[in-house]
């Protein structure tokens, strides 16, 4: 079993450029076809955000990695996003993207597909200026302490989003519900938590590391969710096709999940 100290150790070693080129480059990131894993993660956030439920004044995303796709849909929702990572070279990628910088990762193809989901793809660039402004920070996390965000303080918020975070540098179920319940001080009640998760997988590749993943099954995030109190309003499951299945890390399958905090 790994200790918190010696997962936070392996990480040291995570290489965003090569997972950005793993999970949201082709195969896996192909907008020509609908029923690939990127389109389908990018339309679950689409359909929570557009019933309008879910606003306010911050949305928080936990554990950003170096991505962002996941709060494109939010910008219309929020005047605020807070993004938040444990590893300085994530909140960097994340930055150069913010900043403008020639090596940032091109995000343009996953806001224009987000755009036309909602009719607005010629108005893609005001879309893209709008997350610029409202992702206003990107701040250190570490989801093992009571606060995430210790030393900063921040004000419940109205929304928390993750990916890929929990069953990733969790080293155990126990830690895993422990975080939870430390992420869940952040949000307030009747505020809604926006997951996507890998199920049975045990392992992915950033570069030279290979990183454990804690197996979770459909009906174990289900029951631990609830059990944090929270009421499941969503819950949607992609299974990975054999040709998305490319060395890269042993996913069956990916689970979205919008629940609303008790």
């Amino acid at each position: 079993m790994l200790r918190s100290a010696e997962v936070a150790d392996r990480y040291q070693l995570f290489n965003p450029q090569a997972y950005l080129q793993n999970n949201y480059m082709p195969p896996r990131a192909n907008f020509e076809n609908e029923d690939c894993v990127v389109p389908w993660k990018l339309r679950c956030f689409a359909s929570s955000f557009s019933t309008g439920e879910i606003h306010g004044h911050t949305l928080l995303d936990i554990g950003s990695g170096p991505t962002l796709y996941q709060v494109i849909s939010a910008c219309n929702f929020f005047n605020k996003i807070v993004m938040s990572d444990y590893l300085e070279v994530n909140r960097e990628e994340l930055r150069k993207w913010l900043r403008r910088d020639p090596g940032a990762f091109d995000w343009s193809p996953y806001i224009k597909y987000v755009c036309d989901l909602d009719g607005k793809r010629d108005h893609w660039e005001d879309t893209e200026r709008k997350l610029r402004e409202t992702i206003q920070e990107v701040c250190h996390c570490d989801i093992m302490q009571a606060n995430p965000l210790h030393p900063k303080v921040l004000n419940p918020v109205d929304a928390i989003s993750t990916t890929f975070c929990l069953e990733s540098v969790c080293p155990d179920k126990k830690s895993l519900e422990e975080a939870l319940t430390n992420i869940s001080s952040l949000l307030k009640p009747g505020g809604f938590l926006l997951m996507i998760g890998a199920l049975n997988e045990s392992y992915y590749l950033a570069g030279e590391v290979k990183l454990s993943v804690i197996p979770l099954d459909e009906d174990y995030v289900k029951e631990t969710v609830s059990r944090s109190g929270y009421r499941i309003c969503t819950f949607k499951t992609y299974n990975m096709p054999p040709d998305l299945n490319i060395g890269v890390d042993d996913v069956c399958a990916v689970f979205y999940l919008q629940a609303q905090k008790i």
